[in-house]
């Protein structure tokens, strides 16, 4: 009893965040994270996929992500810029802004939802430069809040968004 009840409460206390939908947490860590730009400092609260298979799942199955939600995927290593990412089984349109190893968008795309349940169908959107870490919000983010290649993610700084 006293773990279903405590199930529940990570469920609701996660949905409340839209971390998760309601099929159920995620069970990624979360990293606090602002944008740095020339319109101002936006924070933003990722969901961080560092494994191939969290990688690989990314935000499919989602119906909803919170307006400063968003997940983080990390790389060891350098990826090509004709590499990037697929939108097969992913519900909302969403934006993409692709990292450098400093945290610098290097290019932002938009994606859209596959409606096709053949995983061949649906296209792939590679990140036309090099990177090493993707970020995706919900479509429209990066334009509604005047974020642009050049500009920076600082992850894990309490003062990062503040004057």
């Amino acid at each position: 009893m006293m773990t279903r009840a405590l199930i529940v409460f990570a469920t609701a206390a996660l949905t409340g965040c839209g971390l998760a939908d309601a099929k159920g947490p995620e069970h990624l860590p979360v990293s606090q994270g602002c944008f740095v730009a020339a319109s101002g400092q936006h924070p933003v609260v990722l969901e961080v996929a560092s494994q191939s298979s969290d990688r690989q799942k990314g935000l499919m199955g989602r119906e909803a992500l919170a307006e400063n939600a968003g997940m983080l995927f990390t790389y060891g290593y350098e990826r090509t810029s004709e590499q990037g990412f697929w939108m097969y089984k992913t519900l909302l349109p969403l934006d993409i802004a692709f990292l450098d190893q400093q945290g610098v968008i290097v290019n932002i795309r938009e994606m859209h939802p596959c409606a096709s349940s053949r995983s061949g169908d649906c296209p792939s959107y590679p990140a036309g430069a090099s990177y090493w870490s993707a970020v995706e919000m919900n479509a429209g983010y990066f334009a509604d809040h005047g974020i642009i290649a050049g500009d920076r993610l600082i992850l894990n700084q309490a003062t990062a968004c503040t004057d």
